[in-house]
């Protein structure tokens, strides 16, 4: 398991934007921090270190490019300049080495990190692997490893993500997924992944989501059903959802909101009639 240091939690998120390739400056770090740390809080010295031959080289410098550092911008550097050592440490103590390794190691080492027990090295692990290997994480108890699984497979696979149980992997899928595969996802339990079916979903099938029990829902489906089918909604308990529909609906049908409740709604219909009348004549 993870073995936990002083401030490793204050450093974990440059250690993981390190992780994903994005930089990190040195002011950004946390107030305190001693200058060259290793990741068990211990002062760090090039005389014990096992690469001496990288120093030699210009390499790795203490305090700016350094793989024992516990900084995230600083091992980023060390496997940037030498890549070939990145395998080295994919069974490192410290998690946010295995991390970073797992980004610079040759995708055919990255079995060894599949089964890791920090789940934002599985999740890099996801992001890398060749899509014919990912099927065992797709039921990764974690869902930032599932959800980086679900954003890189396609068809089938994809679908059978659908009914993840984490709302976040679910709304990735209705994204992704062919939009005429979404039918099977316009009950999902989740208003927000619903209002990204009524997004995609072809419009000829969008008759059913007219009647979510959310108004958001029925609001999308309200910009995008076929104009024959808008009066449907004419009549919609939620005011939002009959704007959408006052903007659509064809002139010859905007006789059912010229009386709604809201005056707004009523006030765009009536105009509307009239730009309609204005170019009749």
């Amino acid at each position: 398991m993870r073995q936990r240091v002083p401030g490793a939690e204050d450093l974990r998120e440059g250690l993981t934007a390190a992780a994903a390739g994005r930089d990190m400056s040195e002011d950004e770090l946390p107030s305190g921090v001693e200058e060259t740390l290793d990741w068990r809080g211990a002062p760090l010295r090039c005389d014990d270190c096992p690469h001496e031959d990288i120093h030699s080289q210009g390499r790795c410098d203490l305090g700016k490019t350094c793989v024992r550092d516990r900084r995230g911008r600083r091992i980023d550097r060390f496997f940037s300049a030498a890549p070939e050592l990145a395998a080295r440490y994919l069974n490192h103590p410290y998690f946010e080495l295995r991390l970073i390794a797992a980004r610079y190691v040759s995708v055919f080492q990255l079995n060894a990190l599949v089964a890791d027990d920090e789940a934002e090295v599985r999740a890099v692990v996801a992001s890398r692997l060749p899509v014919n290997r990912l099927a065992a994480l797709k039921s990764d108890p974690d869902r930032k490893v599932r959800a980086a699984v679900a954003s890189r497979l396609e068809g089938a696979s994809l679908l059978s993500m659908a009914g993840d149980e984490d709302y976040f992997v679910r709304m990735i899928v209705a994204r992704r997924a062919p939009p005429a595969s979404l039918m099977a996802m316009i009950d999902d339990a989740d208003s927000d992944v619903r209002r990204i079916v009524a997004r995609r979903l072809p419009a000829e099938y969008l008759g059913p989501m007219t009647a979510d029990r959310d108004a958001l829902v029925r609001r999308e489906a309200a910009y995008r059903l076929p104009d024959p089918r808008l009066h449907f909604l004419a009549a919609d308990p939620d005011m939002r959802v009959r704007y959408a529909v006052a903007e659509r609906l064809p002139p010859d049908q905007l006789h059912l909101l010229l009386d709604d409740p809201v005056d707004e709604i009523r006030e765009l219909a009536q105009e509307r009639v009239k730009r309609k009348g204005s170019v009749d004549e």
